[in-house]
């Protein structure tokens, strides 16, 4: 059933394309996360991989509320690995397993990606989508990674 939320049918279809691209880019940086989290070794190993665990659990809620968001929009929500790298704008780089410097400054690297793009997306939602409620959940979502980019650089400082 379509929603009659004051969103066009275009509108929310639309804007269900881009919450699985972000539910995509979402997903494949908590698995970054979790794999540097599992992986990180060194002198400050126990304070980086509870770092990384903090890390992929906000991801996690950050996951899960933009899924609930595609279904409020009528969507259906994607669920695989395959689906979520063909959509992902995360890359990924398999069989490398960085040192902890190059984890965080990946990761930072990632956020900041991340960022610039919900930038983007929040335009898209306000402006072409008509949709202030999508808009204002990925501002609160650019604003966590926002959070997360700010303690990684200081890693790196």
């Amino acid at each position: 059933m379509i929603p009659k939320i004051g969103i066009t049918e275009n509108h929310l279809q639309k804007g269900n394309s881009l919450l699985s691209v972000i539910l995509s880019d979402e997903m494949t940086l908590y698995i970054k996360t979790r794999k540097f989290h599992w992986n990180v070794a060194g002198e400050s190993f126990m304070e980086l991989h509870k770092l990384f665990e903090n890390q992929y659990s906000e991801l996690e809620g950050i996951i899960d509320t933009v899924a609930e968001r595609i279904n409020k929009l009528g969507g259906k929500t994607i669920g695989t690995m395959n689906e979520f790298m063909q959509l992902s704008r995360i890359v990924e780089h398999p069989n490398k397993y960085p040192v902890q410097k190059e984890m965080i400054s990946e990761l930072l690297s990632d956020h900041e990606t991340l960022i610039s793009e919900l930038r983007k997306d929040i335009d898209i939602c306000a402006d072409e989508n008509h949709d202030a409620g999508t808009a204002d959940l990925l501002t609160g979502i650019l604003q966590q990674h926002e959070t997360i980019a700010w303690i990684l650089r200081r890693y790196l400082s």
